[in-house]
């Protein structure tokens, strides 16, 4: 069996420190093309990488099966639907797309061209996450997630930010409950700019209850997760610490050694899902659909927030 041609767009930051690392392993998998808007810079990450760098989006989508999207929000509308037009299946950064009409459009037309559409939110591959929504299914009574900034303030605005970085709090925090979930209650403060400063809002979720909270000048670079469950109570520390307290003392987990920060952080693991869901056909499990959950939520919050 022929291996999976796999195709990158974009080639920029998250790219370069979270995705090429796993991508450029080739496990079961050729990357045929590289391309990025700049192609001076393309040029020296793919020499850096040892893979092809291609002119154009259009060359990178006639020599592929699969292609890796990374490029700025702005673009991924013209990107995904491109590569879904042309046949080629995408797995592509949060969120999936700047709008959610563009969003919603991008899933359409995967359904009608019958592709698979994932979104990479990697936290739903972290080993400790995985593990915690496991440990909880059935008796969770609340759950708490913070993904905190030491200073981030702007300089973009708060829809930008709702969707850049807080959806992936909504996301994996209604993940690990199980359910969509229902706003209760939340607040979101604003500088005079309009830029995002702090982010908490609650969720009904069957019988517990969610929360999820953003600072983005909290003086500290901090992602936790409480979960409170019939029987014990559990935390999760930047994905990689683990924390139980059973009626027993509290015990800790230590990371592995042979674990790397990005199989850690679930990026190996995300890779790894598309590509199974490519080569069998099968829908992963944050397909576009999946995608569209969370981004309405954060379009709710923020029309709510600018409305008051």
């Amino acid at each position: 069996m022929a291996r999976l041609r796999v195709g990158i767009a974009g080639l920029g930051n998250i790219a370069q420190k979270a995705w090429l690392p796993v991508l450029a392993h080739e496990q079961g998998w050729e990357i045929t093309g590289a391309w990025s808007p700049n192609q001076e810079k393309a040029r020296h990450v793919c020499q850096a990488w040892r893979i092809p760098c291609v002119s154009s989006l259009g060359d990178v989508l006639a020599g592929c099966d699969a292609l890796f999207v990374h490029t700025a929000t702005h673009s991924h509308y013209d990107v995904v639907s491109t590569a879904l037009r042309a046949g080629v299946h995408v797995c592509v950064d949060k969120p999936l797309a700047a709008t959610l009409g563009d969003a919603e459009k991008l899933v359409d037309l995967a359904r009608k061209k019958q592709c698979v559409l994932m979104v990479g939110f990697n936290r739903r591959f972290a080993p400790h996450y995985q593990a915690l929504k496991a440990r909880i299914a059935g008796s969770l009574a609340s759950l708490r997630m913070e993904k905190h900034r030491t200073d981030s303030v702007g300089p973009q605005d708060l829809h930008f930010t709702l969707l850049d970085d807080y959806l992936h709090v909504v996301d994996t925090a209604l993940w690990l409950s199980g359910s969509e979930g229902r706003v209760t209650s939340g607040r979101i403060q604003t500088s005079e700019q309009g830029e995002m400063l702090y982010a908490e809002h609650h969720f009904s979720v069957q019988q517990a209850l969610v929360t999820t909270s953003m600072h983005r000048r909290a003086g500290s670079q901090a992602e936790t997760v409480q979960a409170v469950t019939d029987g014990g109570l559990l935390w999760v520390k930047e994905m990689r610490e683990w924390t139980e307290e059973c009626g027993q003392g509290v015990v800790s987990v230590p990371v592995p050694g042979w674990q790397s920060t990005l199989e850690q952080r679930g990026f190996y693991g995300c890779v790894q899902h598309f590509i199974s869901c490519v080569e069998n056909q099968t829908a992963p499990q944050t397909s576009g659909e999946q995608a569209l959950l969370a981004q309405r939520i954060v379009e709710k919050l923020w029309r709510e927030a600018i409305s008051e």
